[in-house]
């Protein structure tokens, strides 16, 4: 981890000045600030409960209290997530009241094992997107890149937590079999939804038509072969993180815009129809920071994209940031000002790490700025200091909205957020 450590000194000095909004930052206040955010707020409120004993995998419903909401589906995007985190706390060296490093490596075997034993396809391979709450029953067979993504991602992390070559092993055989059976080879990039025997999905898959390409899908593919890349070393593994860092860097960017869309054609033709010409804010800040990471471990110097990185915050600071309150809006029309003002607990994770990454790289007070009033604003309104996690939702007006955990709501993004602005910290 040297390429992360390199510039953790030299970040000391530059957040102990006063910036541009007048306040103080010193990093090793922010250190503090997020290890007891990600320690008191966010495993505490994820373990012991969110753990399954009966049925296996990680209960995804709890209320905005955090109170119970009974057993519900499991999907596998969640269920993946939750074996990451728990491995990538883990694997940071982190403990607090009632948990240490070998329980949340237990807790990250539990949904392992869950994973293997309820969720993958015995006969097909490959993982099913939903079961039930006992696991015995699937739900939705179908077969997702999205969620696959999340496997190799939890595989690969939980792999690099315990040096175990099992584990290594199974990400090895499911990066395979996505090459086998999802990676187009005409076109690149990846088909999105397939039926349990592999064959395409005709009409909507879980993440819509699937006769589509996803921006989204191929984000998360990106982040999880860079991670898989540092487990195993494999050379295609390599291969498919450039081609990957070709689409997220180029194919996926609207040039005459400055952002990004998520919908294309087979062939990368972007669909721009309807509802389809819009900008996501979280996923173009996410994007400059996955790209930033994935160049450093395939030996690829930023500064070939340090341009795209400039362009993409600065759409997205000019159509999607409330300056006055801190905090990105979740999308709005391309080339428009944001017209969905709600912020969702994702959105100001991501972008608070891209944030953090860009002031590191280039010393612009721009990002500095956007990063002090994301914190901000996180500190007082996202999350929940009295009963747990972050909330969800936050609406234009104020109020809150959403459940603390459900099927799509786990501590991926912001215990994310935490490790990584740790990390680049300390």
């Amino acid at each position: 981890m040297a390429r992360r450590g390199g510039m953790a000194l030299a970040l000391l000095p530059a957040f102990s000045r006063p910036s541009a909004t007048g306040a103080e930052l010193d990093a090793r206040d922010l250190i503090a600030q997020f290890e007891k955010t990600l320690k008191d707020n966010i495993v505490a409120f994820w373990y012991p409960k969110c753990l399954d004993r009966e049925a296996g995998g990680y209960t995804m419903n709890f209320g905005q209290q955090g109170e119970p909401l009974g057993p519900g589906r499991k999907m596998i995007v969640t269920q993946a997530r939750m074996v990451w985190f728990f491995a990538a706390v883990a694997r940071a060296g982190y403990s607090g009241p009632g948990w240490d490093r070998k329980e949340l490596l237990d807790a990250a075997e539990h949904g392992y094992r869950f994973l293997l034993e309820r969720m993958r396809d015995a006969v097909h391979d490959g993982y099913y997107w939903e079961v039930d709450a006992t696991g015995l029953k699937v739900t939705r067979p179908e077969k997702t890149v999205y969620g696959h993504s999340f496997v190799l991602y939890a595989l690969a992390e939980y792999a690099m937590a315990t040096g175990r070559k099992d584990v290594l092993e199974q990400a090895v055989r499911l990066f395979q079999l996505l090459e086998d059976k999802t990676h187009d080879r005409v076109h690149g990039g990846y088909r999105e939804a397939f039926q349990a025997d592999w064959r395409p999905v005709q009409g909507n898959g879980p993440m819509g038509p699937a006769d589509l390409k996803l921006m989204n899908s191929h984000l998360h593919m990106l982040e999880a072969v860079t991670l898989f890349y540092q487990a195993s070393k494999l050379p295609e593994a390599r291969e498919r993180l450039l081609e990957l860092m070709t689409i997220a860097g180029n194919t996926m960017v609207r040039k005459d815009a400055g952002a990004c869309t998520d919908k294309y054609s087979l062939d990368w033709t972007p669909r721009l129809e309807g509802n389809y010409n819009r900008v996501s804010y979280g996923h173009d800040l996410e994007a400059v920071w996955l790209l930033m990471e994935a160049c450093d471990v395939a030996g690829v110097p930023n500064s070939l994209y340090m341009d795209l990185y400039r362009t993409l915050w600065n759409y997205s600071l000019r159509f999607g940031f409330d300056e006055n309150n801190g905090g990105f809006y979740d999308s709005g029309p391309l080339g428009k000002p944001a017209d969905n003002l709600n912020k969702v607990w994702w959105v100001q994770a991501e972008t608070l790490v891209s944030a953090l990454r860009m002031y590191r790289a280039t010393r612009d007070p721009v990002y500095r700025t956007a990063f002090e009033k994301l914190w901000r604003f996180l500190r007082e309104r996202q999350i929940d200091w009295k009963y747990g996690e972050w909330h969800d939702t936050i609406l234009a007006d104020g109020r809150v909205r959403g459940n603390k955990a459900h099927m799509w709501k786990a501590a991926y993004h912001n215990g994310r957020a935490m490790l990584e602005c740790i990390r680049l910290l300390k």
